[in-house]
């Protein structure tokens, strides 16, 4: 499976959300691996997206600006969110991985969450990250460097007939078009 490329993110945010639906999202933690497809996301916009951190200015807004294909992790409501930067450097964007379905490493998800429950290990975007652990000293990594502690790999395709979408989740202010983009009748995704 090849790692996807930093061109892959170049375009704007729903576009890029769309794609990573199916692909394989990995965690490296020291010898162990860590995997899942990426089966919901969001996506993010620059200053006239009410939602956005890029409204905010400061270290997050610089990272959203930055160029593409790199993390952006910030907390909210007490849980980290992994965020992955999209289109040309200057311009911001950024699409939120809400959920993944696992494929390799549960003994060790299951440990940093303290569940049993695989069906509930990873189906939201605080959770994901529990499951993965992963916190902001991860922020600002290259997803498309195979050195690098998360990268994200060609999955399976995804036709157009099995993504919905819906308006974004937990947001007070949204935008008038649905970002929140999802694998229909996948068990992982956090909300049908």
């Amino acid at each position: 499976m090849k790692i996807l490329p930093q061109e892959f993110y170049l375009s704007n945010p729903s576009q890029v959300a769309v794609a990573l639906l199916g692909k394989k999202l990995v965690r490296k933690i020291g010898n162990y691996t860590i995997s899942g497809i990426i089966v919901e996301t969001e996506a993010y916009y620059g200053k006239s997206d009410p939602a956005s951190r890029a409204r905010k200015g400061g270290k997050l807004s610089k990272i959203m600006l930055g160029p593409p294909g790199r993390t952006l992790i910030y907390m909210v409501h007490g849980n980290w969110l992994l965020n992955i930067v999209t289109c040309p450097k200057g311009v911001a964007g950024a699409v939120l991985i809400r959920a993944i379905e696992p494929l390799s490493g549960l003994s060790l998800m299951m440990r940093n969450r303290g569940i049993n429950d695989v069906k509930k290990l990873t189906n939201g975007p605080g959770r994901l990250t529990k499951a993965l652990n992963i916190t902001n000293k991860l922020n600002n990594l290259p997803v498309f460097d195979k050195k690098s502690e998360i990268t994200i790999y060609e999955g399976r395709k995804i036709s157009s007939k099995e993504i919905a979408k819906s308006f974004r989740i937990g947001v007070s202010k949204d935008l008038d078009t649905p970002l929140r983009f999802y694998i229909k009748g996948n068990p992982f995704v956090s909300r049908p």
